[in-house]
């Protein structure tokens, strides 16, 4: 028998999954995660309590944190937004560790896909950041093929009650605006560009599974004992800047610095040998540093 927890937070989606998960995971055995960020005051506290209320009223234990999420944010020197992430999936691993939960579902459905496609791209993204959100990790999303519209529709019908958070109109937030005010345009242009973005997703994520199969074949041999990649190697590839970018994606080097190393090593593989000197050559990402070492790129 699954045993799965359900991160709830009270706002409509979450609810919905709440009130449905019975079907969704035909004969599991369910608990509730909710977190109070404690970044909206009373109104946090009210979420908690009306989560609490739901799972005694339906007999489902109630796993609930309270994360000091600004205090979190500004000693990791993240946003907000990623500290209350970076808290909660931290938190859901530990809860299925230590209680042996088979997954923790979350209620993230194809408007939240959609917008999250939107961010990657205008962000900067490669290939699987187009793939949308999907399931790993131990986390389950079983209503990404749902629209909001349908998941407001159906709690409506079925007379179920949940929270709104205030902070889904405030536009200054990335997502907000996407939501609130670029979405309603698309809606205008294609009615169905929800479903139609989730489709090319999926297309998407055929695509790269084909180029991470690719790399993986190939990968062999190109990197030392010690981490340090050996640019011949890597060069002699007929797609060698997709192994690259592969190789070095969790250094943080922003798109433009990452162009810069491989216009540097296009020139060292086609001009004259000994025309162009890469040794010494730096390359500063987000906590890292890439050295070029004679014909060998370090990662410090």
């Amino acid at each position: 028998m699954m045993d799965i927890l359900l991160a709830v937070s009270g706002g409509i989606d979450s609810m919905y999954l709440a009130n449905r998960a019975p079907e969704l995971f035909p004969g599991a055995r369910f608990a509730v995660a909710h977190c109070n960020f404690t970044l909206r005051g009373a109104e946090s506290d009210g979420d908690e309590a009306f989560v609490r209320a739901w799972c005694e009223e339906h007999g489902m234990p109630c796993y609930v944190e309270r994360f000091d999420t600004r205090n979190y944010a500004a000693s990791h020197g993240v946003s907000i937004e990623m500290a209350a992430r970076e808290l909660r999936y931290t938190w859901f691993a530990r809860l299925r560790r230590e209680h042996g939960f088979t997954a923790v579902a979350v209620a993230h459905n194809a408007d939240d896909n959609a917008e999250t496609l939107m961010l990657n791209l205008l962000r900067g993204t490669g290939s699987r950041g187009l793939r949308g959100m999907g399931d790993r990790d131990g986390i389950v999303r079983p209503l990404l093929d749902i629209p909001r519209a349908d998941i407001r529709d159906w709690m409506l019908a079925h007379g179920c009650a949940w929270r709104e958070d205030s902070t889904n109109a405030d536009n200054a937030l990335k997502r907000n605006r996407i939501r609130n005010e670029v979405f309603p345009a698309f809606a205008q242009i294609n009615p169905s560009f929800i479903r139609t973005l989730g489709e090319d997703m999926v297309r998407f994520a055929r695509v790269d599974d084909i180029a991470d199969a690719w790399f993986r074949s190939v990968r062999g041999g190109l990197t030392t004992e010690d981490g340090a990649i050996r640019i011949p190697e890597v060069l002699a590839l007929e797609h060698w800047e997709y192994a690259l970018w592969r190789l070095v994606e969790g250094c943080g080097l922003s798109g433009p610095t990452f162009e810069k190393l491989v216009a540097l090593l296009r020139r060292y593989r086609d001009e004259p040998r000994g025309t162009v000197t890469i040794g010494g050559k730096t390359f500063e990402g987000t906590g890292t540093q890439l050295v070029i070492e004679k014909e060998l790129l370090l990662i410090r």
